[in-house]
């Protein structure tokens, strides 16, 4: 039967082909993006970037020493306990890329930045962002984004939030009204627009922390927060939560 044998081996052939194809593909795609966006590829692999596991879900440089290695846990748990005592639990669950030195940040695609959420999933924290400040604000937009469930929030929202939660005093006064800036001007509401007016005036985080921490006060708290957040994940549109002006504060 020598056309059966002929066409078999035709399909064989053309499953082979077919396979060299989509693992060149996939080869290919994987290099771009390692190329392109090594943060993300970093988060992905961050062996493949020379990183080592300290802890599950902690990864860092390697060859740390142990007052170092310590050093990483102690922030890691403070930022992790910010974040759950804020949320009441934990829904996500963020892999965290640490480095210790600038070699190492670049070398994972980081920039200036003191810390980034990589696509709202993973962390990673430049030297000067070892910090249980910096860390509890990049894991409360990862905590955030995990419980919306796909919806949307301005990017002042997304901000304000985890200055807030993060408790970080560079924006935040310590009690009482904690604003230390009185905003009532709109606030950046798209992520590009947010990045170019923040590195004109880092003080819009101030802005978005005030109006955040004003409409949580009004409204009964974290809890507050929460079921905001809950409503929107069910699809509700996003409310008007500006606030007037309370007791003035000044930087």
């Amino acid at each position: 039967m020598p056309v059966i044998r002929q066409e078999g081996s035709r399909r064989r052939k053309r499953r082979w082909i077919a396979g060299t194809v989509t693992a060149v593909l996939l080869v290919a795609a994987v290099a771009l993006t390692a190329i392109a966006f090594p943060s993300v590829a970093a988060t992905i692999c961050p062996g493949c970037y020379g990183l080592e596991r300290l802890q599950p879900g902690v990864y860092a440089e390697p060859g740390l020493p142990p007052a170092q290695r310590r050093q990483v846990a102690a922030v890691i748990e403070q930022a992790n306990k910010r974040v759950r005592d804020f949320f009441g639990d934990r829904k996500s669950s963020a892999d965290i890329l640490v480095c210790l030195s600038d070699d190492c940040y670049r070398r994972i695609g980081g920039g200036r930045e003191r810390g980034i959420a990589v696509l709202n999933r993973s962390v990673m924290l430049s030297p000067r962002g070892v910090d249980p400040v910096i860390a509890s604000h990049e894991l409360t937009h990862v905590e955030l984004h995990a419980r919306l469930n796909g919806a949307e929030v301005p990017q002042w929202f997304d901000e304000g939030l985890a200055v807030l939660v993060s408790d970080d005093p560079r924006y935040l006064a310590t009690s009482g009204d904690r604003c230390l800036l009185d905003s009532r001007r709109p606030l950046p509401a798209t992520l590009d627009d947010w990045l170019r007016a923040a590195s004109a005036d880092p003080q819009l985080y101030a802005g978005a922390a005030c109006q955040v921490s004003r409409w949580t006060g009004t409204n009964g708290g974290k809890e507050a927060v929460r079921t905001l957040i809950e409503r929107l994940s069910t699809g509700q549109a996003f409310p008007d939560i500006q606030m007037p002006a309370a007791a003035a504060t000044t930087a």
